[in-house]
C-alpha cells in the first residue's frame, strides 16, 4: 500500500462507550485472515486520559481486530519528543492516571494538582540557583474533574513562575512554559448534543490569566488534532508500521478518517518540534469527514467568506487560523464502512 488511515475515534468508530455499527464492518474489511492489517493504520484520538495500551485494549474489545499500543495516539503523544522538559519539574493537569501518563511520556518529575492542593511545596524539588522560568513546567494533558480547583492553581503557578507559596508578580513574563493537549471545544458522547471540551477549559485559563494580567497566556506548543504537529506525528508512526511489516511502497497519501484537515498556528510556536518531523512529510493528507460525529453536512457556509469571514463561528483555537479552504473537507460520507470503500477505490486498492 502507498497510502495510510488516520482515524478519529469519538464520532466515527464509537459514541462514548457504543461502537458504532459501521465500524466492525469496516474494519473487517482492513484486515486480513490472520488479524494482520492490510495497509498502515493510526487511531487518532484527542483523548488524554489514559495510557495507549488501555485504549489500544478498548479498541480491539469494541472493533473486533487486534489493535497494538503502536497504532494509538493520543493528544499528549507527542510530548515523546519534547525531551527538553523531560528532566524537569511538571505540573501536569487532567484526568486519569496522570503520574502514569506523565513518566510513560518520558517526563521524569511530574506532579499533579492534587498534590498541590495538599501543600506538598514545589520549593522541595527544585533548584533554587537556576532561572525560576527553567524550574517547572506547566502540562495540560486534558479536562479536569474540579475546574475552579485546577483554574486556580495553575493560575498561581503561572503567576509565581513556579513557586505557588509566593505573592503574585505581573512582571513575570512571558510565564514559565506551557505544553497543551487536545484543543477540542466539544466532544460527542452518548448524549445528544456535544459536551464541553479541553479546549473549553483553555478558553477559561486564557481569559482569566488575560483578566488578571492584561497579557495573552502563550503556549510553547499545542498539539492535538488539528494541529500539524499531530498529523506529523501520526505519519511517523505510519511509516514505522510500514517499515516493520517491510513494506517498500513510499506512503504517499494519508486519509484523515473523521478529522479535518491540518491548521497553521498564528506564530512560530512549536515548530521546532516540527521541524524534527518535517522531512517525512507524506505528498498529502486528505480528509474523509463522515456524517456520525459533530460535523454537520447541513451547517452554513458563508457564501463569500473574504466577505462574511467574521460571521462566521469558528470553533476551533485562539492561536489557530481559520482558513475557509478547510471548510470543506476533501470527501464527505455517512460513516466509516463508507470511507474505507471510498478510499479503496481511490487508491485501486484490492485487498
Amino acid at each position: 500500500p502507498s497510502f495510510g488511515f488516520l482515524f478519529d475515534i469519538d464520532g466515527v468508530l464509537v459514541r462514548g462507550k457504543t461502537p458504532i455499527p459501521a465500524a466492525k464492518t469496516a474494519f473487517q474489511k482492513l484486515v486480513n485472515s490472520q488479524g494482520q492489517f492490510l495497509v498502515p493504520v493510526v487511531f487518532v484520538t484527542n483523548a488524554g486520559n489514559c495510557l495507549p495500551q488501555k485504549k489500544a485494549d478498548q479498541l480491539s474489545h469494541l472493533l473486533g481486530v487486534p489493535i497494538s499500543q503502536d497504532q494509538v495516539m493520543m493528544s499528549h503523544s507527542p510530548l515523546r519528543m519534547f525531551k527538553r522538559y523531560h528532566e524537569k519539574c511538571v505540573l501536569v493537569s487532567g484526568q486519569g492516571p496522570l503520574l502514569d501518563i506523565a513518566q510513560d511520556l518520558g517526563f521524569c518529575q511530574p506532579i499533579t494538582i492534587e498534590t498541590l492542593r495538599e501543600k506538598h511545596p514545589l520549593l522541595d524539588v527544585v533548584d533554587h540557583e537556576r532561572r525560576p522560568n527553567d524550574l517547572v513546567t506547566v502540562v495540560l494533558f486534558g479536562e479536569p474533574v474540579r475546574w475552579e480547583t485546577n483554574l486556580q492553581l495553575i493560575i498561581d503557578v503561572l503567576l509565581t513562575s513556579g513557586y505557588p507559596g509566593n505573592p503574585y508578580q505581573h512582571e513575570n513574563y512571558p510565564h514559565i512554559p506551557v505544553l497543551a493537549c487536545n484543543m477540542d471545544l466539544m466532544w460527542v458522547a452518548e448524549a445528544q448534543s456535544p459536551r464541553f471540551g479541553h479546549g473549553t477549559f483553555m478558553v477559561c485559563l486564557e481569559n482569566i490569566y488575560k483578566k488578571i494580567t492584561g497579557k495573552d497566556l502563550k503556549y510553547e506548543a499545542l498539539m492535538g488534532k488539528p494541529s500539524k504537529l499531530t498529523y506529523q506525528y501520526a505519519e511517523y508512526l505510519i511509516r514505522a508500521q510500514a517499515a516493520e511489516r517491510q513494506w517498500k511502497q513510499p506512503i504517499q497519501t494519508l486519509y484523515a478518517v473523521g478529522g479535518s484537515a491540518t491548521l497553521s498556528q498564528d506564530d512560530e510556536t512549536g515548530s521546532s518540534w516540527e521541524n524534527e518531523l518535517a522531512s517525512a512529510a507524506a505528498a498529502h493528507c486528505r480528509s474523509v469527514l463522515v456524517c456520525t460525529g459533530v460535523y454537520n453536512p447541513h451547517t452554513d457556509v458563508p457564501s463569500d467568506t473574504r466577505e462574511s469571514i467574521t460571521e462566521t463561528v469558528f470553533h476551533g483555537h485562539r492561536d489557530f487560523r481559520f482558513d475557509p479552504g478547510l471548510v470543506e473537507p476533501d470527501h464527505i460520507v455517512p460513516d466509516v464502512d463508507a470511507a474505507v470503500d471510498l478510499v479503496f477505490q481511490l487508491e485501486n486498492f484490492a485487498p
